[in-house]
């Protein structure tokens, strides 16, 4: 099996398993699953959160994401709990399809490490 179909096949089984769990199976977008990793991360999961909280929650999820990729670093977790990351490099420009891509790769690779899907 090729690397893009394998990772057609994991993105689908993460977007399935998400839905289900979160969706009532209607299908999540990259946005909501990036949103999910970004609760995920704080650990603070039973919370009702406003819109520009929403935007820093997804900031967090980008952020651990890209981590993997040397992009980003775990600086500090405030009083509050909130993760807060260093750019340790440049995010290399890229299209909308090659970020998207990337963006999938970093998420199927979130979740094999928790042992989310396998």
């Amino acid at each position: 099996m090729s690397r893009d179909e394998q990772l057609k096949e994991r993105w689908e089984l993460v977007v399935t398993k998400l839905s289900n769990q979160f969706a009532d199976g209607d299908a999540l977008d990259l946005d909501a699953i990036i949103y999910l990793i970004g609760v995920q991360e704080l650990g603070q999961l039973h919370k009702t959160y406003k819109k520009d909280h929403k935007l820093d929650l997804m900031h967090i999820a980008i952020c651990k994401l890209l981590s993997s990729y040397g992009y980003y670093e775990l600086e500090f977790v405030d009083d509050d709990g909130w993760p807060h990351y260093k750019a340790l490099e440049t995010l290399p420009h890229l299209k909308a399809g090659e970020q998207s891509i990337l963006m999938k790769e970093a998420i199927v690779n979130y979740f094999l490490e928790t042992e989310y899907i396998h």
